[in-house]
């Protein structure tokens, strides 16, 4: 996974997406940093993040499987 951070007008900005899959990019979340003191992605972005790559996994493998029946 790769999560790029941007700074904007006093706000931050997070994208997670992932470029595991071969030609395919997953954009599995972007949110707002709320909080002003750390820097760790609270725990209910995480597990969002984690479900949703879990999805793109099983998604891609489908997608694989149904190019695999058309050949």
């Amino acid at each position: 996974m790769l999560e790029v951070v941007e700074d904007h007008r006093g706000s931050t900005y997070r994208a997670v997406y992932t470029v595991k899959f071969a030609g395919w990019i997953y954009v599995l979340h972007c949110f707002q940093k709320k909080s002003k003191s750390g820097v760790k992605t609270p725990k209910e972005d995480m597990d969002l993040i984690h479900a949703r790559l879990k999805a793109a996994k099983q998604d891609f493998e489908a997608w694989q499987a149904q190019q695999g029946d058309r050949r």
